[in-house]
């Protein structure tokens, strides 16, 4: 039973899947035709023995691009881990503002000898310890703005809290 049932809900998968591809190609044959039908209406003039050449309009999103990942410091926070490793004693260069192997070295230095994950690279425990961290972090949970919804359940998240 739970083997016809198993094969039953694939084939409903795929039948959903060929409908839902089946839409999809009507839909651009109908824009095709569309744009093709002003192209022709455009082109009169020209004779009916010519080729005629199908341009896809490729749609634009209205949303701005988001860069992927976390942004990189400037080069006035490296100078600042870079003095805060420095006086922990990590580092010992001039701080350059520059994230190269010797600041590297200094940070797997300093997360290796605070007790934490030793990468070398930037995180909130590391730039915690650094005394660089944010003030808030951890202190307490995330507080909602006065009068909003959550867009989950609907309810009211300042009432939810007492």
């Amino acid at each position: 039973m739970r083997v016809v049932l198993r094969r039953m809900s694939v084939l409903a998968v795929v039948f959903a899947t060929t409908v839902f591809a089946h839409a999809l190609s009507a839909q651009t044959q109908t824009s095709a035709s569309k744009s093709s039908t002003s192209s022709k209406t455009s082109t009169s003039s020209k004779t009916s023995t010519s080729s005629k050449s199908h341009s896809s309009t490729k749609k634009t999103s209205s949303r701005k691009k988001r860069d992927k990942g976390q942004m990189a410091p400037t080069p006035e926070r490296i100078t600042e881990i870079q003095q805060a490793l420095a006086k922990d004693g990590s580092y010992s260069a001039a701080p350059s503002g520059k994230w190269d192997d010797s600041t590297v070295d200094a940070m797997k230095k300093f997360q290796t000898t605070h007790a934490l994950n030793p990468t070398g690279k930037l995180d909130a425990l590391t730039l915690e310890k650094l005394g660089l961290g944010s003030t808030t972090a951890g202190v307490a949970e995330p507080v909602a703005p006065p009068n909003s919804t959550s867009r989950l359940t609907g309810n009211s998240l300042q009432s939810s809290r007492q």
